[in-house]
């Protein structure tokens, strides 16, 4: 797949999850108002936050695909990383929020929602997980850490909906039954959402961080590299090989050992093969090889 294919697929899913994001806000929200149900109503937020995050993923996919340049000579790639961090902050702030909103209504009078509360929640949790099913599988294809993040936003989204729920549902029932504390379900379950959502976004924001921080990948990751390397005869070793994740892509930075009666030309001949091999692999960006002469008895 091409680059340019790679990010028209991901720019479409990022701006279908806010367009989706936005009609499913307005709809939980306007119920959510209508029924009286401030678990809905944090849901609702939620919902919002998730526009705001699908927007972040949006500019961060179109800064990624920006050729590498001068001030960037390994690319923008980290762009998509750095998308998701935003979206992880987003998600946290609107934890708080959602909070603080539903424990404040634990100290005011409180009556049961409307029924309507819970087709709306229905259709949320429908909506949302086929969203989290279409955005992870294309985060996974295309290797990009601002969908995957996006893709669990819409997941938490679910659970929250489902914590929603279990809340309107048995505040529901508690005002059919006159069982007045079993009212307070709806802000209880606000809470629980707002908790799930902080959850979620430190450990999003984390695993994003750690992406950030030009962290290498594990020797086990690398295996198709070094074979990669090993199939050209003229390596004798592979003396280092480092492979930094930037965003979608993998540049390699590689120390390799070679007959020390090499001219300059035929080494450089070799680190040549070497790096167009790595660079037929579909994620590795670009290659920087140096050549050490091979000693048999150099430990």
């Amino acid at each position: 797949m091409s680059n340019n294919d790679r990010f028209k697929k991901a720019e479409f899913a990022a701006m279908l999850g806010i367009i989706i994001n936005i009609l499913l806000a307005a709809l939980k929200w306007g119920i959510g108002v209508y029924a009286g149900s401030k678990a809905l109503i944090a849901d609702a937020v939620h919902s919002a936050s998730d526009v705001a995050g699908s927007f972040a993923v949006y500019l961060g996919l179109k800064a990624a695909k920006q050729p590498p340049d001068e001030d960037h000579p390994y690319g923008h790639g980290k762009a998509e990383s750095i998308a998701a961090i935003v979206v992880a902050v987003l998600l946290f702030i609107v934890g708080i929020e959602i909070g603080k909103s539903s424990f404040a209504a634990f100290f005011n009078p409180i009556s049961a929602p409307k029924t309507i509360a819970i087709v709306a929640v229905l259709i949320s949790i429908i909506v949302k997980e086929a969203l989290f099913r279409y955005k992870y599988k294309l985060g996974k294809e295309l290797n990009s850490d601002a969908l995957i993040v996006n893709a669990y936003e819409h997941r938490s989204d679910v659970y929250s909906s489902i914590a929603a729920l279990v809340g309107i549902g048995a505040a529901i029932i508690g005002g059919k039954l006159g069982i007045g504390w079993l009212e307070y379900a709806d802000p209880v379950a606000g809470v629980i959402v707002s908790l799930m959502v902080i959850k979620m976004a430190w450990s999003l924001g984390k695993e994003s961080i750690h992406n950030t921080l030009d962290h290498v990948l594990h020797e086990e990751d690398t295996v198709e590299f070094r074979k990669a390397i090993e199939s050209i005869k003229e390596v004798k070793k592979i003396d280092q090989l480092h492979a930094r994740e930037h965003g979608h892509y993998v540049i390699i930075d590689l120390k390799i050992s070679v007959d020390p009666n090499m001219t300059v030309a035929e080494g450089h001949r070799v680190g040549k093969k070497v790096k167009n091999k790595l660079i037929e692999i579909d994620n590795v960006h670009n290659v920087f090889v140096h050549i050490n002469p091979y000693y048999e008895d150099k430990k």
